[in-house]
């Protein structure tokens, strides 16, 4: 302790290291109390078909696509918390006139993917994203297939190919979750642990959290009318999201690809400097797209056409560089 401390002071301070100790005890241990579901086993091969993606375990997994003529490259794109595939109806009608044909997918417990409003597991996440990469080589030999993430979209695919390389040939990550891990702070760690033990089918709408998402109010209205957007959140669904943010934040020092990391600076649902410390810590061809206009939703605000532009560009240079 340091001696410029009087005798008071070095017992507040010492109090207070013993208690944030105490607290974070207290966070692992409620947290072991929850659990959900292992990856499914895999049984079949992952493919593509009219009614949607079929999972390694024969589920069926609602998927949106934007298919070029004469693609040159594939785009698998996942939504953000409570969306589905319809969120990338703007950006993949302006990917697909630059030649990307796009997979978007429902994750399971969302959109038309089996258990609406349920939370599937980090693992069972990873594990179907896994398996549209494989299920999209199959179905394009020879094109390079990116993964592109939105918000909770991105944090799964951080926390993939940081536990093992995902074999895309980049990642796009647009506002990605990582407010979970060491950069949450202890007591919400707490609470969402707790809150998932004793009321894990509470729902809760966020209509308290005065937090906009865009400036596109139009957008917001769409989402609100549209049934397959979650509105009522389940408190183990909170849990199970934090958790995939922790793991995306905590592990992006493992990530290593070709990278196009895209932030708003208005961003008010993740916050920047959450955001910036993880693309300090990912290795590789970085390439940092930061948008003073931008907000959470950097495909669906105002200036969201400016997005979809560098994304294309930045896969069209990447598709010329592999050959195509």
């Amino acid at each position: 302790m340091d001696p410029r401390f009087r005798g008071d002071e070095r017992d507040w301070v010492l109090g207070n290291k013993i208690k944030s100790f105490a607290a974070l005890i207290a966070a692992v241990s409620v947290s072991a109390c929850v659990s959900f579901p292992d990856a499914p086993p895999a049984q079949f091969a992952p493919r593509i078909e009219a009614d949607g993606l079929h999972s390694i375990d024969g589920a069926v997994l609602g998927l949106q696509r934007w298919e070029a003529p004469e693609p040159r490259a594939i785009i698998i794109a996942l939504h953000g918390m409570n969306d589905y595939s319809h969120m990338f109806s703007g950006p993949a009608d302006y990917w697909v006139q630059h030649g990307v044909t796009t997979y978007a997918l429902d994750q399971r417990g969302f959109g038309r993917s089996p258990a609406f409003g349920h939370w599937a597991g980090e693992e069972t996440m990873v594990a179907d994203l896994r398996a549209a990469i494989e299920a999209a080589r199959d179905k394009h030999p020879g094109l390079p297939v990116f993964v592109a993430g939105h918000s909770m979209g991105a944090g799964v695919i951080i926390a993939a190919e940081a536990e093992s390389p995902l074999g895309a040939d980049g990642l796009i990550l647009a506002a990605p979750g990582v407010w979970g891990g060491r950069a949450l702070p202890i007591p919400y760690r707490i609470s969402a642990n707790v809150a998932a033990v004793f009321a894990p089918g509470k729902t809760l709408s966020g209509e308290r959290v005065q937090r906009r998402a865009t400036d596109n109010t139009e957008i917001l209205r769409e989402m609100w009318a549209d049934p397959l957007v979650i509105k009522e959140t389940r408190v183990d669904a909170i849990l199970g999201v934090t958790r995939v943010m922790g793991a995306a934040y905590n592990n992006a020092d493992e990530v290593r690809s070709d990278i196009l990391f895209l932030m708003g600076e208005k961003d008010e649902i993740i916050p920047l400097k959450a955001m910036e410390n993880t693309a300090m810590r990912l290795s590789g061809d970085i390439t940092f797209r930061r948008y003073p206009d931008g907000w959470h939703m950097l495909f669906r605000d105002l200036q969201a056409p400016v997005v979809w532009r560098d994304v294309a560009d930045w896969v069209s240079a990447r598709s010329v560089s592999s050959g195509e």
